[in-house]
């Protein structure tokens, strides 16, 4: 069973930076390399959306809100996926989401949660 365990969140003033960390385990370094990875975020009162991507081909796809300023990038050796946030604005504020889809397979997985405020 695939687990993902996110790192990172916590409350940053308007303007700085933080940096996502999504360990998976239960996945082989060989299926994770191929995976497509992302991070989703999910403010009160709002639907989920997703904020970056890699997709199994290597591509990297950005929500237009976060684009030039934040960067996905994933470690095949660790298993682990990044999201570098810098400059970073109030309406960044949610729960963001870790998510896997391995290339081929039906399942998907998602992380718990971590919480990241920016505060104005």
């Amino acid at each position: 069973q695939v687990q993902l365990v996110e790192s990172g969140g916590g409350l940053v003033q308007a303007g700085g930076s933080l940096r996502l960390s999504c360990a998976a385990s239960g996945i082989s370094g060989s299926r994770f390399s191929i995976a497509t990875v992302g991070w989703y975020r999910q403010a009160p009162g709002k639907q989920r959306e997703l904020v970056a991507a890699i997709t199994s081909g290597g591509s990297r796809n950005y929500a237009e809100s976060v684009k030039g300023r934040f960067t996905i990038s994933k470690d095949n050796v660790k298993n682990t996926v990044y999201l570098q946030m810098n400059s970073l604005r109030p309406e960044d504020t949610a729960v963001y989401y870790c998510h896997v889809r391995p290339l081929g397979e039906v399942s998907n997985y998602w992380g718990q949660g971590t919480q990241v405020t920016v505060s104005s």
